[in-house]
């Protein structure tokens, strides 16, 4: 298997368990702010461990890299935040596809700052095709909305996690892909622990353990988002990012809302409405379209 299709086998295992994130913020009774923190830390630990388990050094070449470190884990950590705070406000589904706007946001900003860079990039055709056939797409999946309820500032705040989930994605790949995801990703998640840890508002200690009344507890459930739905497949999206461009990543992870809604709705019972199966398949058309011209060796 190639390099470039080995990325791209990644990043759809990643965009899989991505999906099934945003059950986490009905499954725990904690603020946003609550979860990203404790996901967290958690995570750190785990990419600790599975670095080392790798025989690779924890530590990052130069200063320089440590600052770019701060920034991108800034850049995330308000990301999971906005992204979490959207799904209470606003409901898996919503909450999901407003924050999916950022592969179209990525398809304008990316070749906009390889411009600020000095770097001879533009806008492809076949890219804005693809952004707004995912625009489109994600419209359709929208209900109507009212200024006046928390479903309107959701989805507002969705977007917004989607600006910053975009940028993230780009300064990675710009300045941090030398690394592997996990060590990446670890530096990211440590500083967003720190960064979040005076804000927390529950007491670790008082959560229900592994297991509580015939069904997991907030302890297990935490370590689950923490692990298998943080650690794992942010470190494989990060390794993808070495191999393909932020845009490329952008749409493919379009294939995110499908599964979060499928999940939602074989766990929590939240069924979508007609207009998800439209607006779903135009998703996924784009999403199979730009991992075609990938494989087939398209920039």
């Amino acid at each position: 298997m190639t390099s470039q299709k080995n990325a791209l086998t990644q990043l759809h295992i990643s965009v899989l368990l991505l999906g099934g994130t945003a059950l986490f913020s009905h499954l725990l009774p904690w603020s946003a702010v609550d979860i990203t923190m404790l996901r967290c830390f958690f995570a750190a630990i785990t990419l600790a461990i599975i670095v080392k388990l790798q025989g690779k050094n924890l530590l990052l070449n130069c200063f320089n890299d440590y600052i770019k470190a701060l920034v991108l884990g800034i850049a995330v950590g308000l990301h999971w935040v906005t992204y979490f705070y959207a799904l209470q406000l606003a409901g898996i589904a919503v909450g999901m596809l407003s924050f999916f706007c950022y592969p179209v946001i990525t398809v304008f900003l990316e070749p906009l700052i390889n411009r600020l860079r000095g770097n001879n990039a533009r806008l492809h055709f076949r890219d804005l095709v693809s952004g707004i056939i995912v625009f489109i797409g994600v419209l359709l999946l929208v209900p109507e909305l009212s200024m006046q309820n928390d479903t309107t500032v959701g989805v507002l705040i969705g977007v917004s996690s989607g600006l910053l989930f975009s940028l993230r994605n780009i300064l990675h790949k710009q300045y941090f892909s030398h690394y592997s995801g996990t060590q990446a990703m670890f530096y990211q998640t440590l500083v967003v622990t720190v960064m979040l840890l005076p804000f927390l508002t529950i007491n670790p200690f008082e959560m229900t353990g592994l297991w509580q009344d015939n069904q997991l507890g907030e302890f297990a459930l935490l370590l689950l988002l923490a692990v298998m739905f943080t650690a794992i497949p942010h470190a494989m999206l990060a390794n993808s990012l070495r191999q393909l461009s932020a845009k490329t990543a952008g749409l493919i992870s379009c294939l995110q809302p499908l599964y979060g809604t499928a999940m939602a709705t074989v766990i929590l019972s939240q069924w979508p409405m007609s207009t998800v199966y439209i607006g779903g398949s135009l998703i996924v058309a784009a999403a199979i379209f730009e991992t075609v011209l990938v494989s087939r060796g398209g920039k």
